[in-house]
């Protein structure tokens, strides 16, 4: 059934009142959560969430952009590594909302942005650098280590950086080796994002985005290639299921 696209004009207008919500939302829960360093990192987190289903709730009312969770039963009561699919700034929100209170890896770069970046940082996260090669996934392995035993998710995008629909990118091994080495497991998520908000993209597209979490992949005893090919092939066979590629090249 084809999609009831409003004009250019209105995609335009509703993506600028909704960049205006976002920067808004941004300043204020990310200063809130500078002014309140002194509190214990999870109350920061849940500030965190607050900032994510506020956003998630402007996309609704203001770009019509709905979503929608498959497979959620398989967030047990355990924690484990979330390795998901990265193509939209959507999911760095939607992801705080889904995951109960998970730690993020991300390039430290980010934390030098004002008030986003700051707020990031304070969210007990896991930055690594990733010119540096062996010795970032070191890092990524013994500080995620820490925080699984701590009783906390972690939450990693395999790929590194977005990657457009319809394309695949080399899954980076950092995400694997830390459940080989930690034996904890990987929870894989697979999501059509960026089919509605595309990298570079202005346009938040109206529709529903498609979230699929899978099973736990167990990793006891197994390699970090296993472990990265079984979490590979459920991810793409899911991408290949929910993706429309008429929706692959909208600018």
């Amino acid at each position: 059934m084809a999609e009831n696209i409003p004009p250019r004009f209105v995609l335009y207008l509703r993506s600028l009142i909704y960049w205006f919500g976002f920067l808004l939302t941004t300043i204020i829960f990310g200063l809130l959560i500078v002014l309140l360093f002194f509190m214990p990192a999870d109350f920061r987190l849940w500030i965190a969430k607050l900032w994510a289903y506020s956003n998630l709730w402007l996309l609704k009312v203001i770009c019509k952009l709905h979503y929608t969770v498959e497979g959620k039963a398989h967030i047990t009561p355990h924690n484990a590594i979330v390795l998901s699919k990265h193509q939209s700034t959507w999911e760095t929100m939607a992801l705080h909302a889904i995951i109960p209170l998970g730690r993020w890896v991300f390039k430290r770069e980010l934390m030098f942005i004002p008030i986003f970046g700051w707020a990031l940082a304070l969210t007990d996260p896991i930055s690594i650098n990733r010119g540096a090669g062996r010795k970032a996934v070191n890092q990524l392995v013994m500080k995620g280590a820490e925080k699984l035993q701590q009783g906390k998710w972690v939450i990693i995008f395999p790929e590194g950086t977005r990657t457009a629909p319809g394309s695949e990118r080399k899954y980076k091994i950092g995400g694997a080796l830390l459940a080989e080495k930690s034996a904890y497991p990987v929870l894989p998520v697979a999501h059509n994002a960026g089919e509605f908000w595309p990298r570079h993209s202005f346009i938040k597209w109206p529709g529903t985005i498609t979230v699929c979490i899978g099973p736990m992949i167990e990793t006891k005893g197994k390699k970090a290639e296993q472990i990265m090919a079984e979490t590979r092939e459920w991810i793409e066979t899911a991408m290949q299921k929910i993706s429309d590629s008429s929706r692959w090249n909208r600018k």
